[in-house]
């Protein structure tokens, strides 16, 4: 008794071969979750493209496209919290798909506007403001849900595999949409993206809205922000790490407007621009894939230290080296910071509590994304003030300061994977009140 026959041996043994081989899309949640992200990012993908043409076509002012753009992005930052509050309240599945829902109908009411010729400007900045709403609530409820969808083992290969698509959508995606928007106009892009939405939405539904509810006392919504800040610095790894990624995006987000600038007088123009660009596109694939195998015990550290090479890039750019050599350190870079990605998501999974994990990942976006805009205004100024080479040498120096910081703190050396064992052999012992370790 209990024992397998030779024939039922061998075909478990299959099944579970099978299983290791696909990995977290051999369960079954996390690969409708998947297939449902891949089909929205392919749209996502297209966007850059329909925006930048979709302006063009009815204005033609730069000005205009940075409107549209900051309507997409200031819902998008001041609305996070609200929406990480509101995915630790609601089953966050279904969340997801409301913004879905959202987000389809805000982009198929545009294309329809843009294709019979009555769009107006208004009309896409309330589709981004519509947009970045619905993003504002999706992107945390997304961060809580995926352990939900995947054995824990599998968690930083489900996050992996979905930076994996992601970031190959987008090196895709701007061709793609070039294409497009040449063959048949930005009207039918808006239109591509709302469906993909609604595919999203269909997957998310057939995740089961019952079987992944949680329920919990509840409190006020500022009592359960107050709880959700509380979990955040609670744990120094977390609160530090937020900072630092609030000085990195910080630093970084120059680089994409200066870079041109210096392809434009030092290099070829823009194909060089497009080669260094595609570098960058390429690493953020590779990093990606080393995620799905690389499972270091300490993450924190592994991850961060794969950010080093990313100072080098606007180093690169001063007095530049050969295109294709800056080419190979935004490789570099990006894939350290897609691999980082992967493992930052699964060390916030693992050990922030179920029940505060939107909050806590509400927090951590917004922290991320704060400063990114006044990167961006202020590149041009510090660039006229104190020339183009001493602010790319200053964004190097923030960068590497800011990861040599970051690596000081213990409580993010220390760090370790859930499951891995310590170094005396014992495996790491969860908090008694959290179920997850608080440093």
């Amino acid at each position: 008794m209990g024992t397998l026959a030779p024939s039922a041996a061998r075909k478990n043994a299959n099944v579970i071969a099978a299983s290791r081989s696909v990995g977290a899309l051999g369960e079954r949640r996390f690969r409708l979750l998947w297939l449902g992200q891949a089909a929205s990012e392919a749209g996502n993908a297209l966007m850059p493209i329909a925006l930048a043409w979709a302006v063009i076509e009815m204005t033609g002012s730069p000005s205009d496209l940075g409107l549209v753009l900051a309507a997409a992005l200031i819902p998008r930052v001041t609305l996070l919290l609200v929406g990480g509050v509101w995915a630790d309240r609601l089953p966050r599945q279904l969340m997801m798909l409301v913004s879905d829902v959202v987000r389809a109908g805000s982009q198929g009411v545009f294309a329809l506007l843009f294709l019979t010729g009555h769009a107006e400007l208004w009309h896409l900045i309330v589709a981004a403001l519509v947009y970045g709403t619905a993003q504002a609530f999706f992107n945390p409820a997304l961060t809580g849900l995926l352990p939900q969808t995947v054995t824990p083992e599998r968690i930083q290969q489900a996050n992996a595999l979905l930076g994996l698509t992601r970031n190959t959508l987008r090196v895709a995606g701007p061709i793609a949409g070039g294409l497009l928007v040449a063959g048949f106009g930005p009207g039918w892009l808006f239109a591509v993206d709302s469906g993909t939405f609604v595919v999203s939405a269909a997957f998310l539904a057939l995740l089961g809205v019952r079987g992944l509810s949680r329920s919990r006392a509840r409190g006020s919504f500022l009592a359960e922000l107050a709880g959700g800040w509380r979990e955040l610095t609670a744990r120094s790894w977390v609160w530090t790490s937020v900072v630092y990624y609030s000085v990195g995006n910080f630093a970084v987000a120059p680089l994409w407007v200066l870079g041109p600038i210096v392809a434009k007088r030092d290099l070829g123009g823009v194909f060089d621009w497009a080669i260094i660009l595609a570098g960058a596109g390429i690493g953020s694939i590779v990093g990606s894939a080393v995620a799905l195998r690389f499972r270091p015990a300490r993450p924190l550290l592994a991850g961060y230290l794969s950010l080093v090479p990313i100072a080098f890039l606007p180093i690169s750019l001063v007095r530049p080296l050969p295109t294709l050599v800056i080419a190979a350190v935004a490789l570099l870079g990006m894939g350290g910071l897609s691999l980082s990605n992967a493992l930052w998501l699964t060390a916030l999974q693992e050990h922030v509590p179920s029940e505060a994990l939107s909050r806590v990942s509400a927090y951590e976006w917004m922290g991320s994304l704060v400063f990114m805009p006044l990167g961006y205004t202020l590149a041009g100024f510090l660039a006229d003030g104190i020339g183009l080479d001493e602010t790319l040498w200053l964004m190097a120096a923030l960068l590497g300061f800011s990861t040599l910081g970051i690596l000081t703190v213990p409580s993010v050396r220390r760090l370790r994977r859930v499951g891995a064992p310590e170094l005396g052999g014992i495996a790491a012992s969860p908090n008694s009140v959290s179920g997850k370790p608080v440093t």
